[in-house]
């Protein structure tokens, strides 16, 4: 194990004063909330790296490009205040000495004869057991500090959403539709995930505090249209005489399927203001990574048993010119061989510095979720950081379908493959074309024989005969059900810290170390990368 030196502990520049005070509030505010705080530094991580995800260890041959998915760089003009612009990290292992080694050992591990070890009939009792109801009445029964999963029946989607997905129990959790981001959270690659939003009381009632849900639609949209930069936004219909506020600027009050983005939010939240690329304090998401349950027809969807529950809450507002001086520190740290921390306050999870709260549960060895530990949470932070494609440290909303079509609990089937804003072509086959095969390691054999000829090269006629994202990226019962053999074989291991890929044979297409003097890709095949969708371009009539 490595031991964070103290010649590389976190040190505060003079000329970058205000992310210095943002990191002092932070670590004040924290003190001030929680017992459970720990300032110490020095750390003992079997992987002090732990924020350099498995796939940044990609054999990619100078050509085979997955890095542009987090990797990139947006000019002034968008308005993101993601200044990280590190799409140059297509062409640079900008890896400390700890990173140059691959610590994720469990890419390498042989799991055939355990996969093959565990009968069908097993896997398949086990991915059904609801493990998450057991988690909230067992954390409500103890002194846990942290927070505590409020949304019932989420085991079971059809019981705790509607169809506009608002969560039957009063929680004001909202469930949405969109597009998993390439290609971790691919279920051909091992999960199905889900992510919910919930904005604070105020965005949820009218202007005396009654509950309103007109109010909270138009606040949603709202958001979505800030969180994608846009000025105007389709909408569920929102009836627009319960409002008093014209949001189409037709002139008239009528209901409303557009809105125009305006100055501040509504109702109880009238004195918040808008702003582009940020969400409000007080967001909250829930996301859950869970087994891939395979029904008697052999459709693939969500299974009860979670993998993980996932909670991301915006603690505080950090104003885009802190953000820019933060991104500036993080560069500055990385460029002087300063290993990566977060903030953590045990079982309140972790801080990531730029505003938000990270909290995980993940299976114990008999299946009972747990609170991630400090390392496990650390791991986390890799993606809700600092990396370029992230807005606001996040992923999922940004890429909600707008209207109706983006309501209620995420279904893969008839989802259509948008391309990424500014491409024409769909984002899927445009990752599979990039990458040379369905995942980062191009392991993924059955998408290979899916979508690429003998030649290796994409199959368009096979490719057009894909309805839909389901089609797509949803594997055979088969291999669902040894991809679900995979991961428990990890999970009874319980060693999460050496990777949680549920890979089905040993990767080839990875260092085990990285030179650094042979860059990632040859300029030819770096690219530019958009989180964003072009909805318009994909449900286009």
């Amino acid at each position: 194990m490595i031991t964070t030196p103290w010649s590389k502990r976190r040190f505060i520049r003079p000329r970058h004063w205000t992310a210095g005070l943002a990191l002092l509030l932070t670590a004040f505010g924290a003190l001030a909330g929680s017992p459970a705080w720990d300032v110490r530094y020095q750390r003992v991580f079997t992987n002090p790296e732990a924020v350099i995800p498995p796939q940044c260890y990609t054999r990619t041959e100078g050509r085979f490009n997955p890095c542009y998915t987090c990797h990139q760089t947006h000019p002034p003009a968008s308005g993101r205040p993601n200044l990280m612009d590190d799409a140059h990290l297509q062409g640079v292992y900008a890896f400390s000495e700890v990173g140059i080694e691959n610590h994720w050992s469990n890419l390498f591990v042989d799991r055939r004869a355990a996969i093959a070890a565990i009968p069908d009939a097993e896997i398949r009792a086990y991915v059904a057991i609801d493990n998450y109801t057991p988690l909230i009445e067992t954390l409500r029964s103890s002194d846990f500090r942290g927070w505590i999963p409020d949304l019932d029946d989420l085991a079971y989607p059809e019981r705790a959403f509607d169809r506009e997905g608002r969560a039957r129990d009063g929680s004001g959790w909202i469930a949405f539709q969109y597009k998993p981001l390439p290609s971790t959270f691919w279920p051909t690659n091992g999960s199905i995930d889900d992510v919910m939003i919930r904005l604070p009381p105020a965005f949820r009632q009218d202007a005396a505090g009654r509950p309103s849900w007109p109010v909270y639609l138009a606040n949603l949209s709202m958001l979505e249209a800030a969180i994608k930069g846009m000025d105007a936004i389709d909408t569920p219909p929102i009836d627009e005489q319960a409002l008093g506020v014209d949001l189409d600027g037709d002139g008239r009050l009528g209901r409303a399927t557009r809105l125009i983005t305006p100055d501040h939010y509504l109702g109880a939240a009238r004195t918040i203001p808008v702003v582009r690329f940020l969400y409000p304090v007080g967001t909250e998401f829930l996301h859950t990574v869970r087994y891939l349950h395979v029904d008697g027809q052999g459709r693939i969807g969500p299974a009860p048993r979670m993998k993980e529950v996932r909670y991301l809450r915006k603690d505080r507002w950090v104003d885009p010119a802190t953000l820019g001086a933060l991104y500036d520190e993080e560069a500055w740290e990385k460029q002087q061989g300063f290993l990566p921390q977060i903030g953590w306050q045990g079982e309140r999870g972790a801080v990531n510095g730029f505003g938000w709260r990270l909290l995980g549960f993940i299976e114990d060895a008999t299946g009972n979720l747990r609170p991630q530990s400090h390392e496990e949470t650390f791991f986390c932070k890799g993606c809700h950081s600092s990396i370029g494609a992230t807005i606001d440290q996040t992923f999922a909303f940004p890429r909600k379908i707008p209207g109706v079509r983006g309501q209620g609990y995420v279904d893969l089937r008839g989802m259509p493959d948008a391309p990424s804003l500014g491409e024409l072509e769909g984002e899927i086959r445009q990752y599979l074309r990039r990458v040379g095969g369905g995942d980062e390691f191009r392991a993924n054999t059955e998408m290979r024989a899916r979508w690429f000829g003998p030649d290796g090269q994409l199959d368009p006629a096979r490719l057009n005969q894909a309805k839909d994202v389901y089609t797509l990226i949803v594997p055979s019962p088969e291999r669902a059900l040894a991809l679900n053999k995979a991961y428990l074989t990890i999970v009874r291991e319980q060693s999460f810290l050496k990777g949680r890929d549920a890979t089905l044979v040993p990767a080839e297409n990875v260092y085990r170390e990285v030179d650094t003097e042979v860059p990632p890709l040859a300029p030819e095949h770096r690219v530019a990368g958009n989180l964003l969708l072009d909805w318009d371009a994909a449900i286009r009539p």
